[in-house]
């Protein structure tokens, strides 16, 4: 049995990769959230949780891993970030390859990949497609500022930390503009049959 196509989907904060994950949900593409599996693997019992106990006892608590504790030695430890990443990293690959082999058995012909680091991780390596969600830049504030709590400096800092947008258009297959839902739901639906169907 073959493996389905990977296509590898990213965006910036505010531009709509999230909603765009879910429309590709929405027409039966089985996703996989990269964000989620972190998630998961910080759980109670989770395999990322025994990861994290090893380097950071004192970020598990309760027998789940505390981010705010992860995020506080991050910000006090300039090496934090490497371990952390390299505990974390093969098990969030772990879990990617289990979900691709399901979604293989169950018969899908593309699996969608959430990878909020698509390039910046090298994860765009092994995808068939890359895709970028965007907006205009000043779409993508106002989006952003308009989330609770969220100030003009906390949202400088994340994207700081992310690859630009003009970056992200110029290395994807393919850019989908979410300036609408019903517009951005066109384009998805243009890629699953370019890409042979759900």
């Amino acid at each position: 049995m073959t493996r389905p196509l990977l296509l590898g989907l990213t965006g910036s904060i505010g531009m709509g990769k999230s909603t765009t994950a879910r429309m590709f949900a929405d027409e039966g593409v089985p996703v996989w959230d990269a964000d989620a599996a972190v998630h998961r693997l910080y759980a109670r019992a989770g395999a990322g949780t025994a990861a994290i106990a090893e380097i950071r006892p004192e970020a598990v608590v309760d027998g789940a891993v505390d981010r705010a504790r992860l995020k506080d030695w991050i910000a006090a430890d300039t090496s934090a970030l490497a371990r952390i990443e390299a505990a974390i990293h093969p098990l969030v690959a772990a879990d990617r390859a289990a979900f691709i082999a399901r979604a293989r058995d169950e018969g899908a012909k593309i699996v969608l990949l959430d990878i909020p680091l698509l390039f910046e991780t090298g994860a765009d390596a092994m995808m068939d497609a890359t895709l970028v969600a965007s907006v205009p830049e000043d779409i993508q504030r106002a989006r952003v500022l308009a989330r609770a709590g969220m100030t003009e400096a906390q949202f400088q800092t994340i994207l700081a930390r992310q690859m630009p947008d003009a970056e992200k258009r110029a290395r994807a297959s393919h850019v989908i503009e979410t300036l609408t839902l019903d517009g951005a739901r066109d384009q998805v639906r243009a890629l699953i049959q370019l890409y042979g169907g759900a």
